[in-house]
């Protein structure tokens, strides 16, 4: 974004939707203004709710305006960038394909089976104009699922350039704008629910409520809340009455934003949870990464994160491994460098 809005060439705008407008979900839109950058269009789509229907209703609901938005806008873009897999990103891509619109999808071809948004996401490929993907493989798979090679360009992952002109923030800062003492040995954890298999959903979070019982006792835990995924506000109310037991040794963000969670990240002991971060960022850290679960299986990763199914003692037990090794000094499979001039050379070209 900030290369695009410094270029000669080009006139960035900004179209912020889903949890970006939610105070539920910390109205990060403030993020986007904080960086410098005006947001020029706000579309409001997402429901109170988040079950089933509600998250099918708002795919719908945000198709609707969006077709609305397009059919006044479209002629304004000669590239929209969309990001990821995310439901509400496939209803405004999917919207837009009657218009010709010329999408450049960032982190197509992944593969996360535990995960709706698997089937987004590859849909969101079929429907791009270009893909900017972070490995070789990724793009391989694209082009099978699109039939093509053209305009499929491996640039690694995006946000690892962004982590070499990032400032984090000192303990003494962090602490002042959190008021966590990251001095103390502390685990990031972030879950998110897995959206295919919902059934197991409560024995997913027993296993995880009774793992974080034991591990509160010798941790700090930082648990970052929940996407707005389906029945996630079921593993917030897990989430909420554990804080109730442990007022203190337990904090609970709703949202970081990106320097604060990294700088999380850097301080933390290790890494619990079963976020895209643990499996894209954390190497960059030379932090180690308990994956719980399968929401992200399918997806590459590095020698550095440990793949868990969701157990109590499973947990535990990997925690204990983790515990035995020396710091991880390898590398990140998804670095590349230079992202940023690769996705601009090929939409100028």
């Amino acid at each position: 974004m900030k290369a695009l809005k410094e270029h000669k060439e080009c006139q960035l705008s900004v179209i912020a939707f889903g949890t970006h407008l939610s105070p539920f979900h910390g109205h990060t839109v403030n993020q986007i203004l904080e960086d410098g950058f005006s947001v020029d269009y706000r579309i409001n789509s997402l429901l109170i709710n988040d079950d089933a229907n509600s998250i099918s209703t708002a795919v719908a609901l945000t198709s609707l305006k969006f077709a609305e938005f397009w059919q006044n806008h479209a002629q304004d873009f000669d590239a929209v960038f969309c990001l990821g897999d995310r439901y509400e990103m496939f209803a405004a891509v999917t919207s837009g394909i009657p218009y010709g619109i010329k999408f450049a999808h960032l982190h197509g071809g992944e593969t996360t089976l535990g995960a709706i948004d698997n089937i987004y996401r590859h849909a969101i490929s079929l429907a791009s104009h270009w893909h900017f993907t972070a490995h070789d493989s990724f793009s391989e798979r694209i082009a099978q699922i699109i039939g093509s090679r053209d305009r499929v360009i491996t640039v690694g992952a995006l946000g690892l350039d962004n982590l070499e002109n990032l400032c984090l923030l000192s303990k003494e800062e962090f602490f002042k704008k959190w008021n966590i003492d990251i001095n103390i040995p502390s685990i990031l954890i972030t879950v998110h629910p897995e959206t295919v298999d919902i059934k197991h959903m409560e024995q997913r979070n027993d296993a995880l409520i009774n793992a974080l019982n034991q591990l509160v006792k010798k941790y700090q835990l930082i648990i970052t809340m929940p996407n707005a995924d389906t029945f996630g506000t079921e593993l917030r109310r897990r989430i909420l009455t554990f804080r109730e037991k442990y007022v203190n040794e337990l904090k609970l963000v709703e949202n970081f934003g990106t320097q604060s969670y990294f700088t999380c990240m850097k301080y933390s002991s290790f890494l619990l949870g079963n976020t895209s971060s643990g499996i894209i960022e954390a190497a960059s850290f030379q932090k180690y990464v308990i994956n719980l679960g399968d929401r992200q299986k399918g997806r590459m990763s590095g020698d550095n994160v440990v793949h868990v199914p969701f157990g109590e003692k499973l947990i535990l037990n990997a925690v204990g491994q983790i515990e035995k090794k020396q710091q991880y000094e390898g590398g990140n499979i998804y670095y590349q460098g230079g992202a940023v001039k690769k996705i601009l050379k090929e939409i100028f070209r």
